[in-house]
């Protein structure tokens, strides 16, 4: 009776030990809100490359193209890769409170580098991008992990429908935001600027963002050697992303900079692999009035404010206000490492 009862505690052990093992090798749940753009092509096809995530969903979003193109951006996208399980769905026309502002500058008349895919063989699921967000949040509570890279107009609509859905994220990873300055201007991120009230709403949902700001991303970069490896390896999604990477590349050394920024991939590589960048906690707010700074994500580095006291005719600091953290920001990205990555996912190689 003895040996019976040890025999069954041994086996509750390993039950354990193989549930736990399981659930840390098990990919992650993830669905994708997305603009359809070059990066945005990128780093889905980036997701649907790895093993570590199921993607459960794209959700459209308008930003780099207006939203009938992204959704159907997004259906070539998920037919090219033979991936018609993924459900995509259209979601927001427009941002919250301000017009679109699209931006065919960088990723070409279509979206994706005026490369143009066969008509999709995947269908749209009919349902409204942000309740399908409410809807799977809800049938896989504390599994899915969100990705936005780009305005957070779909994510916004979701958690003001459904505050409840914000305690059953397990995580919500954005491109979006800068603490060193805009890439559309002096101060703001494209995919926050696009929607700030989105964002600010976004922010202060109550869950911990992790933000993936555009000037780590311009930090983290595809060149020419990495071009080069693409357009060796002949398939049809690397071939196709060698044509948006070469374009990509080649409209960002005309402006200058020395690589394409690999903003939208960057945030899904965070997700396969934390260990590529190095983030840290802070307060970020969003800026929706300023005549300069609307849509600047303005991170408090320090953890505090200062509490100013009146003292007769002026303020005096007395003492510091504690503030607490909303996000965990990107600082720094293993560069070389991820875009080897990113490379090596899309051409199949080792």
């Amino acid at each position: 009776m003895k040996r019976l009862r040890n025999t069954s505690a041994l086996m509750s052990i390993l039950f354990l030990i193989a549930t736990n093992v399981f659930a840390q090798t098990a990919p992650r749940r993830v669905i994708i809100d997305t603009d359809p753009g070059v990066d945005d092509a990128m780093a889905i096809l980036l997701a649907l490359n790895s093993p570590e995530l199921k993607v459960e969903a794209l959700t459209v979003v308008p930003g780099n193209v207006e939203a009938a193109q992204g959704l159907e951006n997004a259906l070539k996208l998920v037919s090219l890769a033979g991936r018609c399980d993924v459900l995509v769905a259209g979601g927001a026309q427009h941002p919250l409170n301000q017009k679109l502002i699209t931006a065919q500058f960088w990723h070409g008349k279509n979206g994706l580098a005026g490369v143009e895919l066969p008509a999709p063989t995947c269908k749209a699921d009919p349902r409204f991008g942000p309740d399908l967000i409410i809807e799977m949040v809800h049938k896989y509570p504390h599994e899915i992990t969100l990705i936005p890279v780009g305005p957070l107009t779909n994510i916004a609509l979701a958690v003001s429908k459904d505050p409840g859905i914000v305690p059953l994220v397990k995580d919500i990873v954005i491109m979006g935001g800068s603490i060193t300055g805009g890439n559309v201007n002096g101060a703001a991120e494209a995919n926050v600027y696009n929607d700030p009230e989105a964002a600010q709403i976004v922010f202060n949902a109550g869950w911990t963002v992790t933000m993936i700001g555009s000037d780590v991303g311009e930090r983290t970069l595809m060149t020419r050697k990495y071009v080069t490896q693409l357009q060796a390896n002949h398939a049809p999604e690397s071939d196709f992303i060698a044509k948006l990477a070469d374009f990509y590349l080649t409209r960002s050394e005309k402006s200058g900079y020395q690589g394409a920024a690999m903003y939208d991939p960057l945030a899904v590589g965070t997700v396969i692999d934390p260990t590529l960048v190095t983030l840290k906690s802070m307060h970020v707010d969003v800026e929706t009035r300023g005549e300069f700074t609307r849509g600047e994500t303005v991170a408090n580095r320090m953890g505090y404010n200062e509490n100013n006291v009146l003292h007769g005719n002026h303020y005096e600091i007395d003492g510091l206000v504690p503030l607490q953290p909303n996000a965990r920001v990107c600082v720094a990205s293993d560069a070389d490492r991820f875009v080897q990555l990113f490379v090596t996912r899309i051409t199949g190689s080792k």
